[in-house]
């Protein structure tokens, strides 16, 4: 199972936030770089980096970081947060990232999201699918939908999407393991989905749990920076 270790940017700078809410936001590193190089020099290849300030503003803004991480480390990104029209794609690929992450635009203009799986594939195009009580919410979580979660990533497996990254909004930031449960299901009820489990990782043992589930990949955000887990934990993992 691949661990993708979590940045995410407000103002340029590494923060955390709990459960989406923007009024939780705790800065860690005022230079993510420094952040992603601590990352890369403990054996880690994958990063998840987040544009809090795009989910807000609904188009990219921290494209700098982006491109400052990919061209200082070896990093392989993930980048998502207010990705909404063609131009934010072009701008997040030509800055350095190997996929992107599409969540509120797969709900709200699902036409342009079908575009981006059918241009880029359904490898390089992650559906975001993040949930309180099993809904979808977006706009950085800040709206709740009707739209159950299971049935909306099935709907997005016969698209073409590959890879889903899968958040219960209520185990965000709050250190209290992740919904095994959901993805258990999620797992049991998709062919061919790579699952991407985030929210709520604390322990080395919720990873072992992920892994043995048959989670691809597992998220890990709150648990690092305050010392849950440490980057030596990680290494059978790399």
């Amino acid at each position: 199972m691949r661990i993708i270790p979590a940045i995410d940017i407000i103002d340029g700078k590494c923060v955390r936030l709990t459960q989406g809410d923007y009024n939780t936001k705790t800065i860690y590193n005022e230079n993510p770089i420094e952040v992603a190089k601590e990352f890369e020099g403990a054996g880690i290849q994958y990063l998840h980096l987040v544009d809090l300030d795009g989910a807000k503003a609904q188009h990219i803004v921290n494209y700098k970081v982006l491109e400052q991480i990919t061209s200082k480390t070896n990093l392989k990104i993930d980048f998502g947060g207010g990705l909404k029209s063609d131009e934010d794609l072009h701008i997040a690929f030509n800055s350095g990232a190997k996929q992107i992450t599409g969540g509120s635009i797969a709900v709200k203009n699902p036409n342009v999201f079908e575009g981006w799986i059918s241009k880029y594939g359904g490898t390089k195009i992650i559906l975001g699918a993040d949930c309180n009580d099993e809904k979808i919410a977006v706009s950085g979580w800040q709206e709740a939908s009707n739209i159950n979660i299971i049935p909306f990533i099935k709907s997005y497996e016969l698209k073409g999407v590959n890879y889903v990254i899968c958040t219960d909004i209520a185990k965000d930031g709050m250190l209290e393991g992740p919904s095994f449960d959901l993805y258990k299901r999620i797992l049991s009820e998709t062919k061919h989905i790579k699952l991407i489990a985030s929210g709520g990782v604390t322990s080395i043992n919720d990873l072992n749990v992920l892994e043995d589930l048959g989670c691809e990949a597992a998220i890990i955000g709150k648990a690092l920076y305050e010392g849950h887990i440490s980057l030596r934990d990680l290494e059978t993992y790399s």
